[in-house]
């Protein structure tokens, strides 16, 4: 597990919560529930980017920066 695990379980579970509904709701076939991919991807990407965030509980060393 990642030292930095509060960031990357957000990371992971925020992921998850916009990707599959969109993808449920894309693969419905219902023509009234198709995702709006602008918003879902950005946030996505942004939701991601937690998995490379580091803890603010987590010291710089413990990290394993130099």
């Amino acid at each position: 597990m990642s030292k930095s695990w509060r960031t990357t379980t957000a990371g992971v579970l925020g992921a998850l919560g916009l990707i599959l509904p969109a993808i449920a709701a894309a693969i419905d076939g219902d023509p009234a529930t198709d995702p709006n991919w602008g918003v879902v991807v950005p946030s996505a990407i942004a939701a991601l980017g937690l998995l490379f965030a580091r803890d603010n509980k987590v010291s710089s060393e413990n990290a394993g920066a130099k």
